[in-house]
């Protein structure tokens, strides 16, 4: 019994494999069936003159056909899934072969398609479609972008899935590597060597740094983060495959827009006059940091925001060069003295350097954070700087002390230049007038903010005491040819000698001052007033006493009444040349002396 029994196991055993194996054979043959139309539709190959071929002149099936195309995508997927079963029990089966050659029609037809997609499509694939900034896009494109996304990923995963990842792989990099190499090359981001930076003139190299600067925004934000979007998006089934991808159409054009810094650098001459668009170059890269480190996470794109550091590093080193080299041309400075007290042009150039420089406050603050000077370390300690900022910050930041530092190098540079005045009187108007400019700039700019409030009102106070000593040293004589007691009695010779005192010394003050210059219109007017509470009012008072004491015949003695000093003061500080004839000293001129008032001039 035994016998019969094995032997009817064995053949219920052959029985069972041979109709498994015709099942798998029968299921091939249905699933060749149903998909080898569709494949031969859109079989490139296809020489004879038939229906095919009109099939072959859609340019984008996937655009143009949308549901052919996703017929193709499951014939290729039933085929593949249906190998495997078939695979298992008869690897060398013909139907095997006839399926890998239905796929491998397939594929090509999907892989011109996927080229086309990604080359063709340049206006749905571009950096800002691609990217999350659609504010100003229509719904409409929203939708036609990602459907096209949606095809890519389609085709990826199909032909990743039918063993074809590599050739897959391969166009996409070719692709989107030309779209990058393309797009750089309109937005005008050139690779540049030192050779050329160095033959280039700064008109030259300005314009390709202002170019740099719109355009390294768009190339990171809109067309590098696009690419990385889209790149996750197409190969999501695969870390490794993304980062390979990314990388490799990315890198090269990242890095040659992070190391276009570097050959700035290497310009023939970075004078101080041009650290302001290295120090654009420097905060366009921050800015943009947050970004790179989030679009270049890959390790193998770890080398782009390795060339950025690098960059901003060597933008560092040239700034504080840069502000050395300011600072040094300041303490240099041989310009000679300006006629009249003016505004020194060294004054004009500093304070409208260092209000860009405000400007510029937490780039600064990064890069000389770590490099204080032992002269600024002395000044932290000093009176010179204010307990606080206007914008909170601590006195002792970086840029308020350096800040406060190159001020006062220049107000001691200008208390040298006024020592060369002859006239006392003039050196203390000069330096009242350049530090009056600096409060101002000071004021009327973000150095407010930095240096704060009190620091203001320092230096205001400063500009008062200077003026009250050009007052007393430039017109002493004047208020002193009048006797301050007019209580007392004075003989007639007295008065008439006060009076020639009074004129000669105004006459000799005006003389010498009608040059002189205040060029601030608020200060101009505050000095006027002074000198008016100060003279007119003295001499008033001592004309309206001692006139009518005068012996007969001696009235003309009396060359000004109040008014005209009033008249002769309103002139003055605005630099006109003086002559005889504007003052009315000529023999013609005769003030009147029976009334306050002037006569006219």
């Amino acid at each position: 019994m035994k016998t019969p029994f094995f032997s009817s196991s064995k053949s219920s055993s052959h029985n069972y494999s041979s109709s498994s194996t015709s099942f798998c054979e029968s299921l091939m043959e249905e699933t060749i069936q149903n998909s080898q139309s569709i494949i031969k539709k859109w079989d490139l190959d296809a020489s004879s003159v038939s229906t095919s071929t009109s099939y072959n002149r859609v340019a984008n099936l996937f655009r143009d056909n949308p549901l052919e195309a996703k017929r193709l995508l499951e014939s290729v997927n039933d085929l593949q899934h249906a190998m495997q079963f078939v695979i298992k029990d008869k690897s060398t089966s013909k139907l095997l072969i006839r399926a890998h050659n239905l796929i491998q029609i397939a594929i090509k037809r999907l892989q011109k398609e996927f080229y086309t997609i990604l080359s063709g499509s340049s206006y749905f694939l571009d950096h800002e479609t691609v990217s999350s900034s659609r504010a100003s896009r229509s719904s409409m494109e929203d939708e036609v972008s990602e459907s096209v996304m949606a095809d890519l990923k389609a085709i990826a995963d199909c032909m990743i899935c039918a063993g074809y990842g590599r050739e897959c792989v391969k166009l996409y990099k070719v692709s989107r590597k030309s779209v990058i190499e393309e797009t750089l090359f309109y937005l005008g981001i050139e690779k540049l060597n030192s050779y050329q930076v160095q033959k280039m003139d700064w008109e030259l190299m300005e314009m390709k740094i202002k170019n740099w600067l719109s355009s390294v925004k768009i190339a990171v934000n809109a067309l590098f983060r696009g690419e990385r979007i889209l790149c996750d998006y197409v190969f999501s089934s695969s870390v490794n495959t993304r980062d390979s991808c990314f990388s490799e159409i990315a890198n090269d054009g990242a890095l040659t827009i992070f190391m276009f810094p570097e050959m700035v650098m290497k310009f023939k001459k970075l004078s101080p006059e041009k650290m302001f668009r290295v120090l654009d170059i420097y905060e366009i890269i921050c800015e943009l940091w947050v970004e790179l480190e989030s679009i270049f996470t890959f390790d193998s794109t770890a080398v782009v925001k390795a060339q950025a550091m690098a960059s901003l590093g060597k933008l560092g080193d040239a700034i504080r060069a840069m502000l050395s080299e300011f600072e040094t041309a300041v303490q240099k400075d041989s310009s000679k003295v300006v006629p009249g007290g003016g505004i020194h042009p060294l004054t004009r150039y500093v304070m409208n350097y260092l209000v860009f420089l405000g400007d510029y406050s937490g780039a600064i603050s990064d890069i000389i954070v770590d490099y204080p000077s032992m002269s600024i370390q002395m000044l932290s300690e000093s009176c010179y700087l204010s307990p606080t900022s206007g914008d909170g910050d601590s006195p002792s930041s970086p840029i308020v002390v350096r800040l406060t530092w190159l001020v006062l190098v220049l107000l001691c540079k200008l208390d040298g230049k006024a020592q060369l005045y002859k006239d006392v009187g003039l050196s203390y108007l000069f330096l009242a007038n350049n530090l009056n400019y600096v409060v101002l700039k000071v004021r009327e700019s973000n150095l407010k903010l930095l240096l704060g409030s009190e620091w203001i009102s320092k230096h205001e106070m400063k500009v008062k005491e200077y003026m009250s000593k050009y007052e007393r040293t430039g017109w002493s004589k004047v208020v002193t040819s009048i006797p301050e007691n007019l209580t007392t009695e004075i003989s007639s010779s007295e008065v008439k000698e006060c009076f020639v005192k009074f004129n000669l010394s105004f006459e000799e003050v005006y003389r010498k001052q009608s040059s002189w210059v205040i060029p601030d219109p608020k200060l101009r007017d505050h000095v006027k007033i002074s000198l008016a509470s100060k003279i007119i009012s003295i001499y008033q008072a001592f004309y309206e006493t001692y006139r009518g004491e005068l012996d007969i015949g001696t009235e003309s003695i009396i060359r000004f009444a109040p008014d005209d000093l009033q008249n002769y003061l309103s002139d003055l500080f605005h630099g006109a040349i003086f002559s005889d004839s504007s003052m009315g000293w000529s023999g013609s001129y005769s003030p009147s002396v029976s009334t306050s008032t002037s006569q006219g001039r």
